[in-house]
């Protein structure tokens, strides 16, 4: 995610704190030492981070009962609204997303279980309300919101773990599909309640309302896209008229040849015509920068960009561009030589093709309930 910046690893999962985050706690800190001094400040600032560990705690719970069902899980991202685990897919397997989505819900409740069993945090709904409040002990405090977050969660809307419940739960007789799309509109249906109630109480549930309608829409576009690549021929959607440029090449040469095309991202070839690379648009505006014009592309360029086989379907393209967030996957030959490339965009595209010619793309086994 842009804008954030790693602090470390936890069994080879990165962390990583977006600087909204930091900004947050700088917030906090200013708002408490303001109102009630130093020790006031102070006593937020810590109670803050240590809600943000139990959720984090919460997204490793998604985190480790991912990697059991062998779905990796490169990093996690620490927001003011929470955490967001990014997982390379999302199990089509309904068990497996319902088992997925409850743990974290589930570690937050052992949390708060745990401060009241052997902390002796009391337990008053009432004291909920004046959460930040210094009069409440931080133990409470804490054990009350882990129950809280539990439960928020566990609203039916994308992207909180409900959503991913009630997805799951609707797939195995809807399909996936289908089962997405009534999930994702209840999302945002309850965007618009958050947004709602936001405006006459608290300001961030807008920001929250947001966050949730765009997670919602994106997540049904995703399996969308998902659905219409299946059992499609990549060379369906490949681009096979594009620029390409040799590692050997000059970035002045690569500026000339990003003012005559409309390319975002242009391939770098070795002289067989082997994929080695790939240059954006903001790598060669930064190569300028930084390294000058007379720089070779294959200093600037991205190495190790993935490729697909020319007979494979479109569908193991689209996996690779989501478990790699890779920008384009190379379609290559039995020789191994670059015959086409597959971006986001390209397969955008094939979908509008699809909504325009209904008869044309089925959704395949994705739309249909489980057992037909």
């Amino acid at each position: 995610m842009s804008w954030s910046l790693s602090i470390g690893r936890i069994a080879g999962t990165a962390i990583r704190i977006h600087v909204t985050f930091l900004l947050f706690l700088i917030w906090i800190g200013a708002a408490s030492y303001a109102s009630a001094g130093a020790e006031a400040a102070w006593n937020s600032l810590v109670f803050v981070i240590l809600l943000f560990l139990c959720v984090l705690a919460h997204e490793f719970g998604h985190i480790f009962t991912a990697r059991a069902f062998g779905v990796p899980t490169p990093d996690v991202t620490l927001l003011p609204i929470g955490g967001v685990a990014r997982l390379a897919r999302i199990p089509e397997a309904p068990k497996e997303e319902f088992l997925i989505a409850i743990a974290g819900p589930a570690v937050n409740v052992v949390i708060a279980l745990v401060l009241m069993a052997f902390a002796g945090a009391p337990m008053q709904a009432q004291h909920l309300a004046a959460v930040e409040s210094s009069k409440i002990g931080m133990v409470e405090r804490l054990a009350e919101v882990n129950l809280f977050l539990a439960a928020f969660n566990m609203i039916p809307a994308f992207p909180m773990d409900g959503g991913r419940v009630l997805r799951a739960a609707l797939a195995a007789r809807l399909g996936y599909v289908r089962a997405t799309e009534i999930a994702a509109s209840i999302g945002q249906w309850v965007a618009f309640a958050l947004g709602f109630i936001g405006l006459f109480y608290n300001p961030l549930l807008i920001f929250i309302a947001i966050f949730v309608y765009l997670a919602a829409a994106s997540e049904a576009h995703m399996v969308g896209l998902r659905a219409m690549s299946h059992g499609v021929p990549v060379t369906a959607a490949m681009v096979t008229q594009f620029a390409t440029l040799k590692p050997t090449a000059r970035i002045d040469e690569a500026v000339e040849t990003m003012l005559h095309t409309s390319q975002s991202e242009f391939p770098v070839v070795d002289e067989a015509g082997r994929l080695v690379g790939l240059l954006a648009r903001g790598d060669i505006v930064r190569a300028l920068k930084t390294r000058g014009p007379d720089a070779p592309v294959g200093e600037a360029m991205t190495a190790d960009v993935p490729t697909v086989g020319h007979r494979q379907c479109l569908e193991d393209a689209f996996r690779v561009l989501q478990e790699k967030s890779a920008p384009a996957v190379g379609v290559v030959d039995g020789q191994g030589r670059l015959v086409g490339l597959v971006t986001a965009g390209t397969v955008g595209e094939m979908m509008m093709v699809r909504d325009a010619m209904p008869g044309r793309f089925g959704a395949a086994p994705w739309g249909r309930p489980a057992g037909v």
